[in-house]
Parts: C-alpha cells; structure tokens; sequence
C-alpha cells in the first residue's frame, strides 16, 4: 500500500482529485466508482474545481457504491441526492452516466443482481472508498463472512448511531443498505481510501497493520495490488510514520 499523509483534508483532497484526473485524462471511457459521506467531500470539491479549470468529464462514467433501502432518489438523505449536491449537479456530467443502487426497487434482490450487471459491464478503473469507524466499506459492515456481490444488508447499531447525525431522529436512520459486494470492489483496478480525524486513527491502524479480518472490512485491501491510503495528521497517528 502507498500511504499519504496531509496535513489537513482539504490538502488531502486536493491530492486525491489529482489522482482521479490522471485516469479521466489517461482513458478513452474511464469508469469511477464513487463513495459518499463526509470524508470525500473534500475530494469532490476539488475536483469541481479542477472541472471549472478545464478538466473535461463528458467522457467518465461513474458507479456508487451503495444506497440506503427505503430511501427515494429525491429523499434529502439519499445518497442521489448527496451524490447531486456535492458533485454531479457542479461538474456537468451526463446523469445517464451515473449509476447507483434504487432504494425503493420493488425487488431488492433483483436490483442487486442489475446492479452486479451494471458493474460487470463497466470495470472499474478508480474506487474510491471512504471507512467506517467499525472497518465498513461501502456498507460491507463486520461479519464472520463478506459477502461478494451487490447485497441487502443489515445496518450495524454502530453503523446507525453514527449515521443519526444527518437526521432529525435517530428513528429515521435506514436500518438496511444495498451495498456492492467486496469482491467489486476488489476488481477495481486502482483503490483509494480516505480517512482524515482523530477518531478514524484506531480502525486505520486495524485496517493497515492488523492483519486480515472479516470483522474489519477494510483489511481485505491488503490483498489489492494498487491502494493509495491518504490521511490527514489525526487519522495516521497511531502508524508511526
């Protein structure tokens, strides 16, 4: 793994956003698979402002890692909506080239058998991955198993608590997400994961140097061959670097 550590997260993001334009520069059809949260909003931002120096994303098709079940497009909690907000609305790109998880799909288990098809038909050049203070990816929360493929999965207590900010009630959090499998996320062929404050410094340390485990998601990184981690001061601390 390439570890880089920045002295904020905006610097951070700056530096991120510079390695997604080298693959939307570098490919014909360059497909980038997107996080949400709070982590990558630097990055996003940065990009937006690369976008309104010149950089052109006509070209760039992107897949999100996951969505909340029950949640409309349109729901001010959705990840649609977060995705629009923080990046798409701002850079242009063509909403037909987009693709994340429905929500509100009639069938879940058919949403995520298309949305397998929608990864299969469009390999993943960068994913981007933010981390949850349990070690999720994407919603690929801890499990004596991890699960391959896009599935239904059930949101951990831990998961909820930390999510019931961006609510008016901690009984309004989805206690299920359609999340894309660790596997998917496995086949891309660059990953970045972001983790910046002082509360991420623990599982960053369990993620990096703690050997491989189900019960932290992330440590299965290990195993890609191109991973560029990017922190901030806080979230590196316990790494020794």
């Amino acid at each position: 793994m390439n570890i880089r550590v920045f002295r904020t997260p905006s610097d951070a993001g700056i530096y991120a956003a510079s390695m997604l334009e080298r693959v939307i520069t570098s490919l014909e059809r360059p497909v980038i698979g997107l996080a949400t949260g709070e982590t990558v909003i630097p990055v996003y931002d940065a990009l937006v402002n690369f976008v309104r120096c010149g950089l052109n994303v006509s070209h760039v098709t992107t897949i999100n890692l996951d969505e909340y079940v029950g949640l409309a497009p349109d729901h001010p909690q959705s990840y649609h909506q977060f995705m629009n907000e923080h990046l798409f609305s701002r850079i242009g790109i063509r909403m037909q080239s987009t693709h994340l998880p429905n929500g509100v799909a009639p069938d879940l288990a058919a949403e995520c058998e298309r949305y397998n098809e929608v990864i299969r038909n469009h390999p993943i050049d960068m994913q981007v991955l933010g981390i949850g203070v349990n070690g999720h990816i994407g919603f690929n929360e801890p499990s004596h198993a991890l699960i391959t493929g896009t599935h239904v999965v059930n949101l951990t207590p831990e998961t909820i608590a930390m999510n019931a900010r961006f609510f008016s009630r901690k009984e309004d959090v989805p206690r299920q997400a359609i999340t894309m499998g660790i596997q998917s996320i496995l086949q891309a062929k660059q990953i970045m994961l972001l983790a910046f404050g002082e509360h991420k410094a623990d599982i960053i340390y369990r993620a990096l140097k703690d050997g491989i485990r189900t019960d932290v998601p992330a440590s299965i990184l290990q195993l890609h061959k191109d991973v560029t981690v990017i922190l901030d001061r806080q979230s590196a601390a316990r790494l020794g670097l």
